[in-house]
């Protein structure tokens, strides 16, 4: 006789395992320790077997004789139920192997050997933040290029191009470690190298970091005036736009709180910038203030009185001192974020201390108070490394 929904609640453990039937081999099996299983019993070629079906009440009565019927139209078939249902669970625990995380955990895994334990964390940090979330869970094979775009989309939506620019090459990175265990001959990542181009600036000539205490010695001993001689120091250190420190202007600097205003207007920018200033910076400063403090501009023009330096200034300084097509005042920025970005410091951070347009003003804001504190420590650390490599006589 079938059985009934009260039947099954009721039913009570007792010290042998039941089996309450409901038919055409079906039953629930009640266990000493109070658990009920569904179990259906079945022949097939020529054999006694059991299939397992679930637990009640995660599995209703009506989805156990569901699975009675789905059984018996496989066994008419030719499929034996059982093999078929352990054949699926291989299959999702492949599936579950396979997916991006997973496949991406095995190739971060293999990689931080080779790798400083920043750079490491700092990678395993930017696929779980910006990655994991939108395609972690999903086979390897079945990510397509849509599915990648949509990552670095959102990542450039918060103005943080060379976040995505990186998250870009790690993915790909992860496809063609998934290539080599055979997991998958596509590499959605790969044809979106140009993706971002559109968005990111002009790569200028960046100073190799191991040139930084040649470079410091050939800067000093430079027959040029000293003020521009700071320009360039300052530059380093702050690592803003040329036309930026150019057009500094003295009201924009507090000494007292050690910080750098940059009005909207001059960043061309829906916002100012504010730059945290180092201990090294502010003595710059001071000492500039001393050489040129007396008018508006922190680098006037010995040309015009309205005016500060021109454009090829610094470009030319350091383009006398051996470094042409080596060094340029805005290369100062990319060997700024490679260094702060392989030390471990928050990527987003970085692009804001960059000063990165931000589309989402409410963000902006946000990002203002959230990051500050990480941007004074990294440019006080950045300072005291470039200032490890300046020469102790000076």
């Amino acid at each position: 006789m079938p059985l009934n929904d009260r039947q099954i609640k009721n039913a009570k453990p007792s010290d042998k395992i039941q089996k309450l039937s409901d038919g055409g081999g079906l039953c629930l099996v009640v266990h000493p320790n109070g658990g009920k299983y569904w179990q259906l019993n079945f022949r097939f070629d020529g054999k006694q077997k059991t299939l397992s079906i679930g637990t009640y009440p995660t599995i209703a009565l009506t989805q156990a004789r569901a699975a009675r019927e789905t059984a018996k139209q496989q066994i008419a078939q030719g499929i034996d139920p059982a093999a078929a249902k352990q054949q699926q669970k291989t299959e999702r625990a492949a599936a579950r192997a396979n997916t991006f995380h997973a496949i991406a955990a095995q190739w971060h895994e293999k990689q931080t050997p080779k790798w400083k334990p920043n750079h490491a964390a700092r990678v395993w940090h930017g696929l779980e933040m910006d990655v994991f979330p939108q395609i972690g869970g999903l086979p390897i094979d079945k990510i397509g290029v849509q599915d990648v775009k949509a990552v670095l989309d959102k990542i450039a939506e918060r103005g943080a191009l060379v976040t995505a620019k990186k998250i870009r090459e790690w993915i790909g990175a992860v496809f063609k470690y998934a290539a080599m265990l055979e997991l998958t001959d596509r590499n959605p990542a790969a044809v979106l190298s140009g993706y971002l181009a559109q968005n990111e600036t002009v790569n200028m000539p960046a100073l190799p970091r191991e040139r930084l205490p040649e470079f410091y010695r050939r800067l000093l001993s430079t027959p040029a005036e000293r003020q521009n001689i700071i320009g360039i120091l300052l530059i380093m250190l702050v690592f803003v736009r040329n036309h930026e420190l150019r057009g500094g202007l003295w009201c924009e600097i507090d000494f007292q709180a050690a910080t750098w205003t940059i009005p909207a207007e001059r960043m061309k920018r829906p916002r100012p910038h504010i730059i945290p200033l180092s201990n090294w910076a502010v003595e710059l400063l001071r000492e500039l203030h001393g050489i040129t403090g007396h008018t508006p501009f922190m680098f006037p023009s010995s040309s015009s009185k309205s005016g500060y330096i021109s454009e090829n200034t610094l470009g030319k300084i350091i383009n006398t001192m051996g470094y042409k097509g080596i060094a340029t005042p805005h290369g100062f920025r990319s060997l700024a974020s490679s260094i702060l970005n392989e030390q471990g410091f928050n990527p987003d951070s970085i692009e804001r201390q960059l000063a990165h347009i931000d589309e989402n003003k409410v963000r902006a804001a946000y990002n203002r108070a959230e990051y500050w504190n990480e941007r004074v420590e990294f440019m006080q650390w950045y300072s005291d490394y470039l200032k490890s490599h300046y020469p102790t006589e000076n």
